[in-house]
């Protein structure tokens, strides 16, 4: 029988000390691996997908916390059933959770849920501060490169004839913004530029 510990922080800026030693502590002689890499998908994160690959029957994956290994209830219970269908198991330290036990198991399966809906709260309460934020008048994302009279010397200047590759060259910005500068052109009453 084979531990495998898995150890992960979503930014390169954050250390894996803690969960390291944590995991350490318990299994001294287990295969230690970690990664930084973001926890919102399994997609992309090669230490974790190259251990799933390494278990074999009768093997176990060690995690420090359930959020190490996965934040959605789908990509939780594709691991799960991964380790299970090579007969291995899984165990989070945190909440002593073992999935070789059935207790194990369905405690897991619970907090994979209550996981999911913490984070779908945490999209809620950032959409409902957007909204607020727009609601108030404040501008968000990148501000404009242009500003309305530099907009205005766009129109004029394509409408006496020069094209959008040679403005977008004057100005220092892409094409697409000239073809939005001048898509987005207000219509005078005469229905002009």
């Amino acid at each position: 029988m084979m531990i495998f510990t898995y150890s992960r922080v979503s930014t390169l800026d954050q250390s894996t000390n803690m969960q390291v030693e944590a995991l350490k502590a318990a299994y001294p002689d287990a295969v230690h691996r970690q990664e930084k890499k973001s926890g919102t998908t399994t997609r992309g994160r090669e230490v974790l997908n190259l251990l799933l690959d390494m278990i074999n029957q009768g093997d176990k994956l060690v995690v420090w916390k359930l959020d190490r290994l996965a934040r959605n209830t789908g990509d939780l219970c594709k691991i799960v059933d991964h380790l299970e269908s090579r007969e291995a198991s899984l165990e989070i330290l945190d909440q002593k959770i073992d999935t070789s036990t059935a207790t194990g198991k369905a405690f897991l399966q619970m907090l994979g849920v209550f996981a999911e809906f913490e984070t779908n709260l945490r999209k809620e309460r950032q959409l409902a501060g957007i909204a607020a934020a727009k609601a108030n008048g404040k501008h968000l994302g990148r501000r404009s490169s242009l500003t309305d009279e530099h907009k205005k010397e766009i129109r004029t200047k394509n409408a006496a004839g020069i094209n959008p590759t040679e403005l977008s060259r004057v100005y220092g910005v892409s094409r697409g913004t000239i073809y939005n500068v001048l898509k987005n052109a207000p219509l005078s009453l005469s229905g002009e530029l």
